[in-house]
């Protein structure tokens, strides 16, 4: 027992901590009081988005001894569900009510307003803790590499979808909507999202929680179409059917595609995957067939189009003549070579020139590295693993979209973090993990108020939720987004 305890006051001293003067002799009794600890892990989960609590939830539900405690760099939780997920698509924020859950666990500490790898490093979580997972996500977006990509009226859709949704960084975004036309570099789900966002009606906003600086500029907006580009065809679109199924529905909107896109994909499409088929038939349906006369009366009346231009790929930014704005966007006419999975589009020699006053990247997302110390493939941008253990690094794992790259849909991290936890779980098992009792965040609170950072707790949280819900209230709104950092710690009393 004597070398458990020993270790733990090593920790004590390191710290900053020390112990009661009743205790200052590591006794029988002081021994025995910590070494239960042996049985109670301590693990820290880096992001609260999707995949941190995922990870948390399944390390709760799976070890009854497990203290998990969750850090991230936002005053407030849930990452994407909070901050990407579409305004209009509540229903998918539901999933908040199952991470509170876990939030409020006596066995659970959300530590918010801590950046990891300036606040406090990787390697003192890692003395601190038992085992340590990085869930931190995909919080930068892929550049277009293209010449004139950093002139004003350029944006990254991350950016976009942080700005209406209230992510504070964001804020001062101040998109210009003065234009007629917007392109959109991307057909995956995030395009859609913002090319609707862009043509809904604001009167069908306004009971969401966009924030109202995003409501008020769209209101003002005078974009009347977007187009969706994408470098490949109709088989290859990364968005899903529902989205689509939004877009042909949208109110005071018409889709704008062209049938020779669509040629021969009927027989092509017997042997693809249902999901696909579906989607494509969808696609050929709007693109090649008559509406209804109860459908083309309404696109008939429609002010507002979006259209998907495919087999084209961006070469150039092109300015106003004063150098000053984007005027359009120049591309690369593609044909795809290869089968499958592997088909790639390739430039033709030919390119076009398509106008529009504001064009937005949505090419993907992309994670950073968060500390010197954790391996990091900046190819592929994930945090290089097996299975989720950080490749090298014992007691390192990551989860989510750091883990694999920015995929899938909320289920789809739900199904790789807990496959992580169960990693986690099994080095526990099998002694992998170290021996002894670690002082978590005991060690960690020490550290960040020596360095004058003060962490936000759950319970903070809920004090800044029920101000967003009763601000909402007013305007029939579920709630109005604090956006304000300042105001939010003011707030709290910070």
């Amino acid at each position: 027992m004597a070398p458990r305890c020993w270790h733990w006051w090593r920790w004590s001293a390191w710290s900053g901590l020390r112990p009661s003067p009743s205790r200052s002799t590591p006794t029988s009794g002081f021994c025995q009081k910590f070494s239960t600890q042996e049985k109670t892990p301590q693990i820290c989960v880096v992001g609260s988005g999707p995949a941190g609590f995922y990870t948390a939830q399944h390390l709760l539900k799976h070890h009854t001894h497990a203290h998990v405690d969750i850090y991230e760099k936002q005053l407030v939780p849930f990452g994407l569900v909070r901050f990407g997920v579409a305004p209009d698509h509540p229903e998918v924020k539901n999933v908040i009510n199952t991470f509170t859950q876990t939030a409020r666990s006596d066995r659970c500490a959300f530590r918010g307003n801590v950046v990891v790898g300036r606040d406090v490093s990787v390697p003192e979580l890692r003395e601190a803790y038992h085992a340590v997972v990085l869930s931190y996500g995909a919080e930068d977006h892929q550049p277009l590499g293209i010449p004139g990509e950093e002139l004003p009226g350029v944006v990254s859709a991350r950016a976009f979808v942080g700005w209406y949704n209230g992510l504070p960084e964001n804020q001062e975004l101040a998109p210009d909507l003065s234009c007629d036309t917007a392109v959109i570099l991307g057909q995956g789900n995030v395009a859609l999202d913002v090319a609707r966002i862009l043509l809904t009606p604001p009167e069908h906003l306004e009971k969401t929680d966009i924030t109202e600086a995003a409501l008020g500029a769209l209101r003002q907006s005078r974009v009347k179409t977007v187009w969706i580009v994408g470098r490949r065809g109709p088989l290859q679109v990364a968005f899903t059917i529902k989205e689509l199924r939004e877009m042909i529905q949208l109110p005071g909107t018409r889709p704008i595609l062209d049938p020779s896109d669509f040629l021969g994909l009927q027989d092509r499409i017997k042997d693809v995957p249902r999901p696909r088929r579906r989607l494509t038939e969808l696609l050929l349906r709007t693109a090649t067939e008559k509406p209804g006369v109860e459908e083309a009366a309404r696109q008939a009346l429609a002010s507002r189009a979006w259209g998907l231009r495919f087999f084209r790929s961006p070469q150039q930014v092109l300015p106003t003549p004063d150098g000053r704005r984007v005027a359009g966007i120049r591309l690369a006419v593609t044909s795809l070579e290869g089968v499958g999975e592997s088909t790639r589009a390739v430039p033709t020699g030919d390119v076009e020139d398509l106008p529009c006053g504001l064009l937005l990247s949505s090419v993907g997302y992309k994670s950073r590295p968060i500390d010197p110390s954790v391996p990091f493939d900046p190819k592929l941008g994930v945090i290089p693993n097996t299975e989720g253990r950080v490749v090298n690094v014992p007691g390192l794992y990551c989860s989510g979209w750091v883990k694999r790259g920015p995929t899938g849909v909320i289920t789809t991290t739900m199904t790789d973090s807990f496959l992580t936890s169960q990693a986690v779980l099994e080095d526990l098992k099998a002694g992998l993990l170290p021996s002894g009792p670690r002082p978590g965040y005991m060690a960690i609170q020490a550290l960040l108020s020596n360095r004058g950072v003060r962490p936000v707790s759950f319970s903070d949280w809920e004090k800044l939720d029920a101000e967003e819900v009763s601000r909402g209230q007013g305007t029939g709104k579920p709630r109005e987004k604090l956006v304000d950092r300042r105001e939010m710690l003011r707030l709290l009393g910070h």
